[in-house]
């Protein structure tokens, strides 16, 4: 499938980011956010000119690719049926500023994004955009093949849907480290090495060698083995 239309729901710090990105490498955007589309419509307008703000259900039904860029507490406000038959980048983290206690969102036996799949039965998800500062994002995207050009994290248990967002965050700026399995998100998530990393591709992919060396990685590896 050729990605043309990028639909965002969020239309916070990181989805106005990310919007602005999906707009300079020629996709058309839309975007929601969690009031109204009057309610939005002038912060688009004046931040990322040239996409379109629009409510929930035409995000999804005028997009080919949807990217969730809102707080992973508030994603079940979005009807579970919703984004049926989609392909998804999840691009949450729980954060407890935003997001409060983590045990009132995030079941401690899975990992965020297993949790939000298994919500939006049906979907592709594939986790990527969430480990780099939304500032980090907007300010270092470059061309392929720049020396400065740094790497994000993505993954999913889909190969075609892992590889198909891996050339989508190609055009977005970034060199990829892919991998095929949805529970390494947690390698990303707040907490580990990566998290708030903005490193280019070979600096990236060491840090994941050794991840398992590192003490977020001695937790993940006994938090398993305890609930194996």
């Amino acid at each position: 499938m050729a990605i043309k239309r990028v639909g965002i729901l969020g239309a916070g710090k990181v989805g106005i980011v990310l919007a602005g990105l999906a707009l300079k490498a020629g996709y058309e955007v839309r975007i929601s956010g969690s009031g109204s589309v009057e309610k939005i419509a002038l912060t688009i307008k004046t931040l990322v000119p040239g996409a379109i703000a629009a409510e929930n259900k035409e995000v999804v039904e005028n997009s080919d690719i949807i990217l969730l860029a809102i707080p992973l507490s508030r994603y079940k406000n979005i009807d579970a049926s919703l984004l049926k038959n989609k392909l998804v980048i999840d691009a949450t983290n729980y954060w407890w500023e935003t997001d409060g206690i983590r045990e009132e969102v995030l079941d401690p036996d899975s990992t965020s994004s297993e949790q939000v799949q298994a919500y939006f039965n049906g979907v592709t998800l594939v986790k990527t955009f969430n480990h780099m500062g939304y500032h980090n994002l907007q300010e270092e995207a470059r061309p392929k093949g720049d020396p400065k050009r740094k790497a994000l994290f993505v993954t999913g248990n889909n190969h075609e849907a892992v590889d198909e967002v891996a050339a989508f965050v190609d055009s977005m700026g970034f060199d990829q480290e892919v991998h095929y399995d949805l529970v390494d998100g947690i390698m990303t998530e707040p907490g580990s090495p990566l998290f708030g990393a903005s490193l280019n591709h070979e600096d990236l992919k060491q840090i994941i060698d050794h991840f398992d060396e590192t003490e977020f990685g001695k937790k993940i590896a006994a938090s398993k083995l305890k609930h194996a």
